[in-house]
């Protein structure tokens, strides 16, 4: 069901925009993730509205007055949490849903990728094998050309320079700093020192970031392409929904500018 569902639709969709660029393999990644991204929209706005009836809770004085009297009863104030869910029509669920289903997204895209970079007697046939009939000819794109800008997609990104021993991992930095952008316009405004959400939230800004910069690191540039765009988009998809504060995105954490 996995290759199905998932794998077999991204090798075709991808290698049909391949074509469609004239086989630039970079481009094909980037118009394919904008493609995800437009066809997940709505659960993008999902998120936003959810994290606004979240907001909308936390400030309500119901919720405030329940917090006080049910302080020692757990499964009380559960109960009365969930009644406010449903009066206030609020999924608690919703503003986790895109990163859930960007998951499996992740994996597919890095599984596609390196099957479409098939080099090997082997590889070629396995990739015959995910290519509807009669949808495209694998003769006119076989092999695949990754190279793109001064990357080879199938591999991790590094920039070499002439004085330098090492090279140096652009696009992997780029993933640290635009997954931390994203994750500030989506972090919701606190609600005080005691939002257990808020802080959870500022724990994933620090954590995420350098999870998603050690992937860009390890795996192929062309899932860090992945990242990128997607990063990118996100953050101007938040921008469109009236839900990014430019001037908290680009401050950095507390951690960094309290005094000593």
């Amino acid at each position: 069901m996995w290759d199905t569902f998932i794998i077999t639709p991204f090798v075709n969709a991808l290698l049909y925009i391949y074509m469609m660029v004239g086989q630039n393999f970079g481009v094909a990644i980037i118009l394919f993730t904008i493609l995800i991204r437009l066809v997940t929209h709505p659960l993008t706005a999902q998120q936003v509205k959810g994290t606004k009836g979240m907001q909308a809770l936390n400030s309500d004085p119901r919720w405030i007055e329940a917090q006080k009297k049910y302080k020692g009863d757990k499964e009380k104030l559960s109960q009365e949490q969930m009644k406010l869910y449903k009066e206030l029509g609020i999924n608690p669920f919703a503003s986790c849903l895109p990163t859930i289903i960007q998951f499996p997204v992740i994996i597919g895209l890095y599984q596609s990728i390196m099957l479409t970079l098939a080099s090997s007697p082997i590889e070629l046939l396995n990739l015959t094998k995910h290519i509807y009939p009669g949808f495209l000819s694998i003769s006119q794109i076989i092999p695949l050309d990754s190279q793109f800008l001064w990357m080879n997609l199938g591999q991790p990104e590094r920039l070499n320079l002439g004085f330098l021993p090492f090279g140096i991992p652009v696009l992997a930095i780029v993933v640290l700093i635009t997954t931390y952008l994203q994750s500030k316009a989506m972090t919701p405004a606190t609600t005080g020192s005691k939002d257990q959400g808020a802080q959870m939230s500022k724990m994933m800004n620090l954590y995420m970031p350098f999870l998603m910069f050690y992937l860009a690191l390890t795996f192929s540039s062309g899932l860090s392409l992945y990242f990128v765009t997607s990063n990118v988009v996100g953050i101007l998809q938040y921008a469109a929904l009236g839900q990014v504060d430019f001037k908290k995105m680009f401050t950095l954490p507390a951690i960094f500018t309290t005094k000593k």
